[in-house]
């Protein structure tokens, strides 16, 4: 966040000074219209805000900054971080969406608008944005992602694709997920596992309970203490 507040009071310094500005007439030299002291002033008020971890004054501030500098995607960039690191998810996705508007290749944006429509449940907004960003990042992560938002939409063959894409990867035995646990913790277990898991999930859903079996028996023995596809064998049997 620090290299936020460096970039942003540079942008605002370019955009109230970098232009054609009245110049007194005793001295000739340039003076800042009164919209340009107003961005700087809150440029420093979001400084304040964010060392002082008061992420509502930073909003109001950066709102502010964007008024006065309103075709600066940058700026916008910065609420919609700041919006999404303050889990306000609906506001995340929409600045995001209105960066996304200025600059289609803003991979930031992407992210923050696909994590964000995940999270207020526009599944198929979310999947269509992680799949924008993978074109464009060819990124593990976001495969894997992708792979779990399409069997949650029940677009079980493109799911099962995917996630025998990601198993062949060269250094999947090397890569984690994180998984939230019931007592509120995390946990992370090996990506290959969570794929196989997942296979038995498609194959269960397919009505193929012999190879959901022998699939979720394959995550366990990878990961003995992945009590997902535990339970998940369970409901099973």
């Amino acid at each position: 966040m620090k290299y936020w507040i460096i970039v942003l009071l540079l942008l605002v310094g370019n955009v109230s000074f970098g232009q054609d500005q009245p110049q007194t007439p005793a001295t000739g030299q340039q003076q800042p219209t009164a919209g340009q002291v107003l961005s700087m002033h809150y440029a420093r008020t979001y400084q304040a805000g964010i060392r002082y971890n008061d992420y509502n004054v930073a909003k109001h501030a950066l709102i502010n900054i964007l008024v006065e500098n309103p075709q600066n995607d940058s700026i916008l960039y910065s609420l919609s971080l700041l919006y999404y690191q303050m889990q306000n998810y609906t506001s995340a996705a929409l600045t995001a969406r209105d960066v996304l508007a200025m600059n289609p290749d803003n991979i930031g944006a992407l992210e923050i608008a696909a994590v964000s429509y995940d999270n207020i449940g526009a599944k198929d907004k979310a999947l269509e944005t992680y799949e924008s960003l993978y074109l464009k990042t060819d990124d593990f992560n976001t495969l894997y992602k992708i792979a779990f938002l399409q069997y949650e939409l029940k677009n079980y063959t493109e799911s099962k694709t995917n996630a025998d894409i990601l198993l062949g990867k060269k250094d999947i035995e090397e890569m984690k997920a994180v998984y939230n646990l019931s007592d509120g913790s995390q946990k992370e277990y090996p990506i290959k596992a969570a794929l196989i898991n997942l296979k038995g999930l498609i194959a269960a859903e397919q009505g193929d309970k012999a190879a959901a079996k022998s699939f979720y028996e394959q995550a366990i023995q990878i990961a003995p203490d992945f009590q997902l596809a535990k339970d998940n064998l369970a409901a099973l049997k």
